[in-house]
């Protein structure tokens, strides 16, 4: 287990001051009771893209569980696509908040807990917040909710009228069921779900359109940036694994990313021949890219939101993992391989927070996968082999 730096225990002890705060807040609550099964509920998560998706199969079991109700979700900016375009999801808000937006815009604690109270004219019965966070479980209390569910191991726990502990040794999206299923104890029974992801017809179209060109093609998608210097594995080996794809197994090469990549991918693009490379970094819309995953025969990266996406549209992947816990974060489909080596202090996921010696260079966990291991999961994944 990672030890705990002097910030880490310095945030905890003032959570659980704020906590000790909070506590006549469960006096109040001990006597409220959830109410009939809910017309109006209101979801919160407001991270990454990668978090949104691992709350796909949550959301899809709360519309199961409760397919009459309306579901708003709150999300932030960069998530509104996406969001959308979950089955059961009835309306999008977006609310960016500074200590998850990348330029750190967006509102403070006490901001989103102002924001908050506009939604209390909306008389929702039931609100789920999916994020362990004080400031987000602080917003949910200004909300005016009838019945709120969280998790307390944040902080904020005395403000929800159902809090668990979040299970730090679970997957992400186990941890979001569970809490969707407590919520929901008070009505009945819970349905299977599979969480999909409704693509429109035209993104779906301009897909096939792009995607053409490699008819015949083995076609295999590539994320080459990671989005943090502590995940990256070296641009150099993800240069090495394309031009071996192409000229030994006849692939053409996606690579996906965010304009913020362009050095990353060029480094790729450059060797390889045009006529079978194609470039999604220069800001293709978000749906669109999850409908070109969707028709890759496989999906390479780090441990990345765009991992996620793949999975969630049924694409197989291929995912390369240092310090990132696999039992929280890894993808799970019958044909995903993870590829990762054994070491002490590995998966230490400190990604916020990465040690010393693992910053100005690919840290030990990382450098330690070369390609070989990579190209061997890639044709077995390829051959339709199981993880």
């Amino acid at each position: 287990m990672a030890r705990l730096t002097i910030t880490d225990r310095r945030e905890r002890a003032l959570v659980a001051v704020a906590d000790a705060a909070m506590r006549p807040a469960v006096v109040t609550r001990r006597f409220r009771r959830a109410p009939a099964a809910p017309a109006r509920i209101l979801c919160l998560r407001l991270e990454r893209i990668g978090d949104l998706l691992l709350t796909a199969p949550a959301l899809a079991a709360l519309h199961a569980a409760l397919p009459d109700a309306t579901i708003d979700l709150v999300v932030g900016s960069w998530n509104r696509d996406l969001a959308g375009a979950m089955p059961g999801v009835t309306a999008v808000e977006t609310v960016d908040a500074a200590w998850l937006s990348r330029g750190g815009n967006g509102l403070g604690p006490l901001g989103l807990a102002m924001h908050a109270t506009r939604w209390r004219r909306r008389k929702y019965d039931l609100a789920i917040n999916f994020e362990p966070d004080i400031r987000s479980n602080l917003a949910m209390a200004m909300a005016g909710v009838r019945w709120t569910a969280g998790f307390a191991s944040g902080g904020g726990g005395p403000l929800l009228d159902l809090a668990l502990d979040y299970d730090v040794g679970a997957h992400v999206a186990d941890n979001a069921i569970a809490l969707v299923e407590a919520a929901t104890s008070h009505w009945g029974p819970h349905a299977p779900a599979t969480p999909a992801l409704s693509i429109p017809a035209a993104n779906r179209a301009e897909a096939e359109r792009l995607l053409s060109r490699f008819a015949g093609m083995t076609t295999i998608g590539l994320q080459v940036s990671a989005g943090r210097a502590i995940k990256q594995w070296p641009e150099e080996r993800f240069r090495t694994i394309a031009e071996r794809l192409v000229r030994d197994r006849g692939a053409a090469i996606v690579l996906a990313g965010s304009p913020a990549d362009r050095a990353q991918v060029d480094a790729v693009l450059s060797a390889l021949p045009p006529e079978r490379a194609m470039d999604l970094s220069g800001g293709t819309p978000l749906l669109t890219v999850a409908a070109v995953l969707e028709r890759l025969d496989l999906f390479v990266t780090g441990d990345t939101g765009p991992m996620h996406l793949a999975h969630l549209v049924g694409t197989p992947v291929v995912a390369i993992f240092g310090p990132s816990e696999p039992r929280r974060y890894a993808p799970r489909g019958s044909r995903d391989h993870l590829v990762r080596i054994d070491l002490p202090c590995s998966p230490c996921n400190r990604i916020r927070r990465p040690p010393g010696r693992c910053t100005g260079h690919t840290p030990d966990c990382l450098a330690g996968i070369d390609t070989a291991r990579v190209l061997a999961a890639i044709d077995e994944a390829l051959r339709g082999g199981a993880r």
